[in-house]
């Protein structure tokens, strides 16, 4: 068989002749993966050349679906050979693992997206996993024992777009390796490099020459960011049941969580503790984690129902989940707190996010 080079040099001739354009189908969309093997190689064109100048029958040989297997299902093919994974990432994992990914529904919608759900960023190594498409109640969980703020409601029903986040919140090593030194103020351990990065603002971050530049990462969303921390759940606090009268959030967040009572007044290294349904660790406490909005006190009454990015300016910038200093009731999934985008302190942390297709626009202030 001939190699995908020579076999990439027919195609343009064929691309001619058919008038298509080999960049004409998003490779993420693999629709030349025949065989679903989530890559695009000698076995898809086996099966297309074998079914050359017929309807293709069942075995998904027409690609385009004009109804007959020729050149231009042959340029769709050659121009999406090697992975169907995104160019960015290295697939990791297709499947969720039911060990993992422990609420079936969830595993359903990730495994009916038709994206990989474990991937790495090539350009930093960290670790993202799929958080599928949908819609939640966004605002007010009230622990057993402390009600809500105001800033909490009203709740309001949210629609989110399906996008990838950090399973673990960005270590100190990831940070000293994409911007050269380390402003973190719990450095000094052997295992400060697994420890959450801290001391840094929201411009050191996101702002230009900050640690997204250049990655194609971002900052969460607020409601991003609220909808992976509940991972189906709608109690104050992920992975659990509703809580019976008189439970001890203490023992609760012991499991899930670093907070004041459990840190000996420190972070921790990531992952140290039990994730939620969609395999993400510490959404609950160790250090409060920077989002991309706007901070707006009255923003939940007008906030658009589909995939919301915050008010169009303010003075401050949102953070959210709690951190090692903290009593159990600001660890809740719905607790909102602010700081000036330049403002750092040993309890500010972050994890990132980036769209599935790397080619669409994410609309953020």
């Amino acid at each position: 068989m001939k190699s995908p080079s020579i076999l990439l040099a027919l195609v343009a001739a064929v691309a001619m002749t058919f008038g298509l354009s080999t960049s004409s189908v998003h490779a993420q969309q693999c629709p030349a993966d025949v065989n679903h093997d989530h890559n695009v190689d000698g076995l898809d064109l086996a099966t297309l050349l074998s079914a050359w100048g017929t309807s293709g029958g069942s075995g998904g040989a027409d690609i385009n679906g004009d109804g007959t297997v020729n050149g231009l299902d042959l340029s769709v093919v050659l121009s999406e050979w090697g992975s169907c994974g995104p160019s960015w990432a290295t697939v990791l994992e297709w499947a969720p693992d039911a060990a993992v990914v422990t609420d079936a529904t969830l595993r359903n919608a990730i495994t009916a997206s038709g994206l990989p759900w474990r991937i790495r960023d090539n350009g930093t190594n960290i670790e993202i996993l799929l958080v599928p498409g949908g819609t939640f109640m966004m605002g007010c969980s009230e622990s057993t024992q402390s009600g809500c703020y105001p800033d909490e409601s009203p709740t309001h029903q949210v629609t989110l777009s399906a996008f990838y986040m950090g399973r673990y919140e960005v270590t100190q090593a990831q940070w000293t390796a994409k911007m050269g030194s380390n402003p973190s103020s719990f450095s000094g351990f052997s295992d400060s490099p697994s420890r959450p990065v801290e001391r840094v603002s929201w411009t050191m971050i996101a702002g230009a020459g900050g640690f997204m530049s250049g990655t194609g990462l971002r900052l969460p969303s607020e409601a991003q960011w609220e909808y992976a921390c509940r991972a189906g759940t709608t109690t104050a606090f992920h992975s659990y049941p509703a809580q019976p009268t008189g439970f001890n959030n203490d023992t609760l967040l012991g499991n899930i969580a670093w907070f004041t009572n459990n840190s000996g007044g420190q972070t921790h290294a990531v992952g140290g503790k039990y994730a939620n349904a969609l395999g993400l660790h510490d959404m609950s406490g160790n250090v409060w984690e920077w989002c991309q909005d706007w901070y707006g006190d009255t923003y939940y009454a007008s906030s658009p129902a589909a995939n919301p990015t915050g008010p169009a300016s303010g003075s401050a910038r949102l953070l959210r989940s709690g951190y090692w200093g903290v009593n159990p009731r600001f660890c809740r999934a719905s607790q909102r707190a602010y700081t000036a985008p330049d403002g750092f302190s040993s309890a500010y942390g972050f994890r990132v996010v980036r769209t599935p297709d790397e080619t669409a626009a994410f609309t953020a202030n």
